[in-house]
């Protein structure tokens, strides 16, 4: 199954509510901070949400 290495790379200061609580809740808290998700089409979507506060690479695991 394919994973997605997602990092914060903007802040989420004066961001829109719903911007932070995406970048919350997919477990990112500070810049540079990175997690390993499953490619699924709600992370997809999450990441669609704060794709311009992100970077996303594709892992093989």
């Amino acid at each position: 199954m394919k994973k997605l290495k997602i990092t914060l790379v903007k802040s989420t200061s004066g961001r829109l509510v719903k911007q932070q609580r995406t970048v919350q809740a997919l477990g990112l808290k500070k810049i540079n901070s990175t997690v390993v998700k499953d490619d699924n089409p709600a992370i997809r979507g999450m990441i669609f949400v704060v794709k311009h506060l992100v970077t996303v690479e594709e892992v093989e695991a």
